[in-house]
């Protein structure tokens, strides 16, 4: 959605009262017979963290106690508080409502704040949008209140504490009372003793003498509703640079119809990714129900591409590797495809030989792999900028960028100065030299005696100058030996004699 930057800012603030209960209704075998309260402890005794309508209507709110809430209603069902399963509603909840617009915040426990400046036109007007959106949490069961504002601060205080119509935003914030600011108690209980019982009657007085009298959190809190401080809103998704969408009058009822849609909006996104010069390196898919709820499936690629196929086999991967597979409910209505992360991409040349195109073939199969079995479950080993030999790879997730250092190769017809494998960690072995601190001459290791035929080295190997300097590292002396069968090792004595009194050797690897 592209935004003018001198276009109005509007928010629009949703309130769920009753969260807890709407979301644990969705789950049970049967609703309540009595009122329904949500239980947890706090300040040392069980207290009602939530309650629903019912509750609500017989005079029960929340933080009383448990014993409290008994004595004053006879029957009452209570369910242990989940503030995990709450917020995750919530977030579900907050995907859904993306498909008015990519800014949607968080404002837990139990509200949402969208901006959707520029987004209102797509259903006529603001009248339309907030119909929709009241539709759309109208099946899901939820009760909603809420409310426009011009400011976030503004727009969340009015859908929380507006009790009576006004003719106009402006007199609405001003008859909102002070319990909106949501300063301490015992700020807010002075505000109204001393008269100032609405933001009508702060707003009439200077800001210097609120804030001396009551505190900068008064002033700064009234700022913002007012507008006069920014409040900048912190969606829970960052918008992408990219994304193409589709929105439909008859919801799509299949996932074939909707893997069909995809395609065509992947072919979008990768035309707009060539005219910027950029690849995409991370894919998100989000397929919204004409339920109000969405589903979102991403996939990640280890280098930049701007390969549409390629985009798609990764989702189909994806999809069939999905343990709850993509349920359609009453249809889609509307498919989003977004690139949130962009890296530079020229135009691509092969090697005359085809190693580009081989070296592609295995980044596409580990994209795949990973996408099936998860980003950290296939991984490649890269080089590390390090002269110590245990520390001279990494082994990270196949799909990040690879290190720009390349490995280190044996020039052609020599043998390799490292072996294939390494002990994790060295051996220790028992050697034999001429001189103490000459070359080995027989070595034993796991009980077999071994005679060195020839040997190349030393190589010496220096610790870190900081385990140097802190006299915790010593220097290392390699030899690449081989034995009278043939077999070559990798050993070095770990320290030299001025370093320490009696060095020991290790096996650090062997030659394939």
């Amino acid at each position: 959605m592209t935004r003018n930057a001198s276009e109005k800012r509007r928010y629009l603030a949703l309130f769920f009262p009753f969260l807890p209960a709407e979301r644990w209704l969705r789950t049970a075998l049967r609703p309540p017979d009595a009122p329904l309260v949500f239980a947890e402890k706090a300040r040392g005794a069980m207290r009602l963290a939530s309650i629903d309508a019912a509750a609500l209507a017989v005079g029960l709110r929340p933080g009383i106690p448990l014993a409290d809430a008994r004595a004053q209603v006879g029957e009452l069902m209570v369910v242990p508080h989940d503030p995990v399963l709450d917020q995750d509603w919530l977030d579900r909840l907050a995907q859904g409502c993306a498909r008015y617009t990519p800014l949607v915040a968080l404002d837990p426990p139990d509200g949402l704040i969208l901006d959707i400046a520029g987004a209102a036109h797509l259903f006529g007007d603001e009248a339309g949008l907030v119909a929709d959106v009241e539709m759309r949490l109208a099946r899901l069961g939820m009760t909603l209140r809420h409310a426009l504002g011009p400011t976030a601060d503004a727009a969340r205080a009015l859908a929380r504490y507006q009790s009576r119509p006004a003719p106009d935003e402006a007199s609405a914030i001003r008859r909102l009372p002070v319990a909106a600011l949501e300063l301490e108690p015992d700020s807010t209980t002075a505000l109204v003793r001393a008269g100032l019982k609405t933001i009508g009657d702060l707003a009439s007085r200077p800001m210097a003498n609120l804030a001396a009298r009551f505190g900068a959190d008064a002033a700064m809190a009234l700022r913002r509703i007012l507008g006069d401080s920014p409040s900048p809103l912190d969606p829970r998704v960052a918008p992408p640079p990219v994304a193409a969408e589709r929105r439909f009058a008859e919801p799509l009822g299949s996932t074939v119809h909707a893997t069909k849609v995809l395609t065509e909006l992947a072919a979008e996104a990768i035309e707009e990714l060539g005219e910027r010069g950029k690849g995409g390196r991370h894919f998100r898919a989000t397929f919204f129900r004409s339920d109000g709820l969405a589903r979102t499936i991403a996939i990640e690629t280890g280098h930049p591409t701007r390969d549409a196929g390629l985009v798609m086999r990764l989702f189909a991967e994806r999809m069939d590797g999905l343990a709850d597979p993509l349920d359609p409910g009453f249809g889609f209505d509307m498919i989003r495809l977004a690139v949130p992360r962009l890296e530079a991409l020229g135009a691509s040349q092969l090697g005359l030989e085809g190693g580009a195109i081989k070296e592609a073939a295995i980044d596409e199969l580990a994209d795949r792999l990973a996408t099936r079995l998860g980003r950290g479950r296939v991984r490649r080993l890269r080089p590390a900028d390090t002269h110590i030999p245990e520390q001279a790879q990494l082994e990270l997730p196949a799909i990040d960028a690879p290190a720009p250092l390349p490995w280190q190769v044996p020039e052609p017809g020599e043998p390799p100065t490292r072996p294939f494998h390494l002990f994790d960690p060295p051996q220790p072995i028992e050697v034999i030299a001429e001189v103490p601190d000459g070359p080995p001459q027989r070595f034993r290791w796991r009980r077999a005696f071994h005679a060195i035929r020839r040997y190349e080295g030393p190589e010496r190997i220096a610790a870190e100058w900081w385990r140097r300097r802190d006299n915790g590292g010593l220097t290392r002396d390699y030899y690449r030996v081989e034995d009278a069968q043939g077999r070559r090792f990798w050993l070095f004595r770990h320290g030299l004699y001025d370093e320490k009194p009696d060095p020991r050797w290790y096996i650090h690897g062997v030659f394939a």
